[in-house]
């Protein structure tokens, strides 16, 4: 019976897509659902682009696989994937892996792994972004799990990830849970950029006064340089679309309610379990928490704002275009600083510079931005801030005026720009000489005698506040 070099189950649109592409490749592959119509369906549909080996049950597909035997699993995330784990270990051989494909938090992929490593098999969580038509055509790939387990998945995950400048945009990530967190992390930073992308087009339609279409054509514009990238393109078609049923521009007749799955979410619930500081990504996750409370909105609809009105015009667009820029670079050295906490956390060891090399292409937040992080990492991989990378530091200085300016004309016209301000105020925090968190540790000292270090000399100090105000050593 002929072998299949690799097997998918779970066979929805992201799952066949992938089956789809490594069949392009020439790679045999064994195909299941837990409903059998769509396996049929697949094969029947696509059963031209490539050898597919479809298996009815758990023991047939498992069957079908050549050793070590590789088992890619794309369902649902939570307890459909516990389910499938426990419907195919039980027929697993020591030495063969059971790849999660899906959107799984890290935690529970340490959890899997290490339950499966007990049994000999190896559990491998793959973070894949690019959605369906990446999972067709080339995606990014982010696997964690062993180095082992690599040396046998690897070359077919590199095979039919994206390419960019001839190389994959596939790397091994790190041991156990290392891959979802960093497809984790990565979603973090596309809620982020997605949000600032989102309040450069409320700020020129309502700041400049531009049309949906012109506004296009500005985003297009800024496609042909440094803000090339996926979003920016798509951006672009989505502001000159025309709603086909009322002729006007299709953004104003979608529901201003954005919704979110969750990877935005954990990427900052685990931040604040490491004490990395994300707040652009955490403003981002916040204002489709907003944008989807109608009942509150309405309420709050005749709350009194601002008197001023706009004199910018289509010369703000350059402002705003720095502006993005420069949050931008304060989004994603968020991200690589949160992806820094997790691997020193975890022992993972993550390579901040190949990561950076595997979002050029394949993924969602896909740009030409990338090169320059990867650059920034290769010259110094310990480098604390991607804000202090020479370049980026250039990029921020020139956007000085312009980012301030776009955040002060937002506050005086009333239009939301959380993004924005909440990057500019980081990036103050960062460069400040001293913060009020002094004064935060004194308030904590008087009201819980939480105690504070000084600056002129070691140790830990209380003051008596309720007494004689004489300062104690801790």
């Amino acid at each position: 019976m002929q072998k299949a070099r690799i097997g998918v189950t779970g066979l929805a649109v992201m799952g066949r897509n992938l089956a789809r592409n490594l069949a392009r490749h020439g790679h045999p592959v064994a195909v299941h659902n837990r409903t059998h119509a769509r396996t049929k369906a697949l094969v029947e549909e696509f059963g031209d682009e490539g050898t597919f080996l479809p298996a009815e049950t758990a023991e047939r597909f498992v069957a079908s696989l050549e050793r070590p035997r590789r088992l890619v699993v794309m369902v649902q995330a939570g307890r459909p994937t516990d389910a499938v784990i426990d419907e195919f270990a039980p027929v697993l051989e020591p030495g063969d892996m059971i790849v999660d494909g899906g959107n799984a938090n890290f935690t529970d992929t340490r959890r899997r792994e290490a339950a499966l490593r007990e049994r000999g098999i190896h559990f491998v969580g793959a973070g894949i972004s690019g959605g369906e038509e990446g999972a067709l055509h080339g995606p990014s790939i982010m696997p964690g799990g062993s180095a082992e387990s690599y040396e046998a998945l690897g070359p077919l995950l590199e095979d039919i990830s994206a390419k960019v400048d001839g190389t994959p945009c596939c790397a091994h990530i790190g041991p156990d849970g290392a891959g979802h967190f960093v497809k984790m992390v990565h979603n973090g930073i596309e809620y982020a950029d997605m949000q600032l992308i989102a309040e450069s087009y409320d700020l020129l339609r309502h700041a400049a006064g531009l049309a949906p279409a012109e506004i296009a054509e500005v985003f297009r514009t800024w496609n042909t340089g440094r803000l090339e990238s996926y979003l920016i393109e798509i951006t672009a078609e989505v502001l000159a679309h025309t709603d086909a049923s009322t002729g006007k521009p299709f953004v104003d007749v979608v529901l201003d309610q954005a919704e979110q799955k969750g990877t935005g979410r954990w990427t900052v619930q685990t931040a604040l379990d490491l004490g990395v500081p994300v707040g652009g990504i955490a403003e981002a996750v916040f204002a489709r928490s907003v944008s989807g409370h109608a009942a509150l909105r309405e309420a709050s609809r005749n709350l009194p704002g601002p008197s001023r009105t706009s004199d910018s015009g289509r010369w703000f667009a350059d402002h705003v275009e720095k502006a993005l820029y420069a949050s931008k670079i304060v989004a994603y050295a968020q991200g690589f600083h949160e992806i820094q906490a997790g691997s020193a956390e975890y022992g993972w060891n993550i390579d901040l510079g190949a990561t950076a090399t595997i979002w050029r292409g394949g993924c969602i937040i896909r740009a030409r931005f990338l090169d320059r992080i990867r650059a920034a990492y290769e010259a110094d991989p310990d480098t604390p801030t991607l804000l202090t990378d020479a370049h980026f530091t250039e990029a921020l200085g020139d956007a000085q005026n312009a980012w301030r300016d776009v955040v002060a004309t937002s506050a005086h016209l009333g239009i939301p720009a959380p993004g924005f301000a909440s990057a500019l105020a980081y990036y103050d925090s960062l460069r400040a000489d001293r913060l009020p968190a002094a004064l935060t540790q004194g308030q904590r000292d008087y009201f819980g005698a939480h105690t504070y270090r000084r600056v002129d000399r070691e140790g830990t100090f209380h003051t008596l506040w309720g007494g004689d105000r004489t300062e104690t050593t801790s």
